[in-house]
């Protein structure tokens, strides 16, 4: 039985390093913990009447939620992993009696003591075994604070770089003139800086699928609002007369496309078409 119990928690702990690995480290995959945080708070904080300030703090919240979540289950693993060997496997200082210092609580003193890499010594490891598992954790603490840090220096770059790019589509439609003339005047280099663009916020959706998850502002920095504008631009400058222009705006439709198919595949699920799910992305971020 002590056994079994150790095992469970060496699982817990496999199973909060494989979600990191898969959140942060795998460009392919996302973790299933920190996705199921973070699409739960979203959907919570956009039901019913929508409030921008409520949908702003989603992010940030879920991100929050999903390093304690990982903090506090690996502490939780370990002291499982601690508790059925005290106190024999266990040395105590002068002042603890063993026997008045061997519960559960104790155990998860000694994991949150370790994982956070204190190293108080009142109570350690003296089995051969623990004492490579013990500092073990401290590794696994000090691994999830570098993770942490990393993903928020992941993150928040491919938010401003989506805002960027929902800018710059703004200035665009600012810029046109009240009697629409044709798009095809907007230079190949501007359609195909733009197309850059939507391409690097689509590895962006792929590599920081938590991204989704930030609201991003009313008005010209709101991708999902400035989107439907770009499909048009795109759709205008490709009936032009000038082949370069014309290039540019089907780069531009294929990268739209290619963006279209990423929110569809990992968030929206509509099965739809490129209009169809731009539509949907729009809705989703507070934009009917």
């Amino acid at each position: 039985m002590e056994w079994l119990v150790t095992l469970v928690g060496a699982a817990v702990v496999l199973i909060i390093l494989r979600d990191v690995f898969h959140t942060l480290w795998h460009p392919t995959r996302h973790g299933g913990l920190s996705r199921a945080v973070m699409s739960l708070l979203w959907r919570l904080s956009t039901r019913g009447r929508r409030s921008s300030r409520t949908a702003g703090l989603a992010g940030p919240v879920g991100m929050v939620t999903v390093v304690a979540t990982w903090a506090c289950a690996v502490a939780v693993g370990w002291a499982l992993v601690y508790w059925p060997h005290m106190p024999e496997a266990f040395s105590f200082s002068g002042t603890l009696k063993p026997s008045e210092h061997s519960g559960p609580v104790d155990a998860l003193y000694l994991s949150l003591v370790t994982v956070a890499t204190l190293g108080l010594g009142d109570i350690a490891p003296s089995a051969d075994w623990l004492r490579i598992v013990a500092p073990l954790e401290a590794l696994v603490g000090f691994t999830l604070l570098t993770a942490t840090v990393s993903w928020i220096l992941g993150i928040y770059p491919a938010l401003a770089r989506r805002r960027a790019l929902a800018l710059r589509i703004s200035q665009l439609r600012r810029a046109e003139p009240a009697e629409r003339r044709p798009a095809s005047d907007a230079s190949a280099a501007v359609l195909g800086q733009l197309a850059a663009d939507v391409a690097r916020t689509s590895v962006d959706f792929l590599q920081y699928p938590e991204s989704y998850y930030f609201h991003d502002g009313p008005g010209d920095i709101s991708l999902a609002l400035a989107l439907g504008y770009a499909a048009d631009l795109a759709k205008r400058t490709g009936r032009a007369e000038q082949a370069d222009a014309g290039s540019a705006a089907a780069v531009l439709a294929t990268a739209l496309d290619d963006l279209a198919t990423v929110l569809d595949e990992r968030f929206l699920h509509t099965g739809g078409p490129r209009q169809r799910v731009l539509a949907a992305y729009a809705r989703d971020h507070g934009h009917p």
